[in-house]
């Protein structure tokens, strides 16, 4: 018997397909879905290391929305399908994922405020890393050098969004999470940052913040 996902209604049962269809155009590496006391978290690694040496940083997208009560699940699947029966449930596949990214956990509290950064610069930092993944990737080129590439590319703190890897960029404009005027809240905790957008939620693991230049806020002065 096929298990099945119940959420709130048909509208956020399209937006979780929307998020893991968005996931998976980025990877093969599924979707983590966390429910509880009616809450469903869905989180997507938009960039993560592959090896020892792989000096790509983690950049996972998470999404939450409203899900039936009782729902209680902790899986990574590849895919949902929709049913029949009942517009606001989804259906499970038969088996889940164990990538390596979903066993490394952002922290559920004690996040700290450190500042803001416009959503229009993020997008600019997007269009940049994209284009520049473009002008690298010469015809022919195997997969090892493409991710070698992206990982210099999206790694790579960027002076614009303080000091975060140009990924988290990346991140937000893959998963749809840019939408107009916007000041996005960044905090941190630990190693994490989190960039809180109206859609969604960018999360990076990286150095120890002492190793990271402050996060400049870029609304109008006072």
């Amino acid at each position: 018997m096929s298990h099945k996902l119940l959420l709130a209604d048909s509208e956020t049962s399209k937006d979780v397909l929307t998020f893991v269809g968005r996931a998976s155009r980025i990877s093969d590496e599924g979707v983590r879905l966390q429910a509880s006391n009616g809450v469903l978290a869905l989180t997507a690694a938009a960039l993560a290391p592959h090896g020892l040496f792989d000096q790509t940083p983690t950049v996972l997208a998470m999404r939450i929305v409203h899900a039936d009560p009782e729902l209680e699940c902790d899986v990574v699947v590849s895919s949902l399908a929709v049913t029949d029966d009942d517009d606001r449930a989804l259906t499970l596949p038969d088996t889940g994922l164990s990538p390596a990214w979903a066993g490394v956990a952002p922290p559920r509290g004690q996040w700290e405020a450190t500042g803001s950064v416009a959503a229009s610069v993020i997008a600019q930092r997007a269009q940049w890393g994209i284009s520049a993944v473009a002008r690298g990737a010469t015809p022919g080129s195997g997969e090892e050098a493409v991710r070698a590439l992206r990982a210099a590319i999206w790694g790579e703190p960027d002076e614009d969004l303080g000091g975060l890897p140009r990924g988290v960029a990346f991140a937000a404009d893959a998963f749809g999470f840019i939408s107009g005027e916007e000041q996005v809240a960044v905090t941190v905790s630990g190693r994490w940052t989190r960039l809180a957008f109206r859609r969604g939620h960018v999360l990076a693991r990286g150095p120890v913040a002492t190793g990271l230049t402050a996060v400049r806020g870029t609304g109008v002065s006072d």
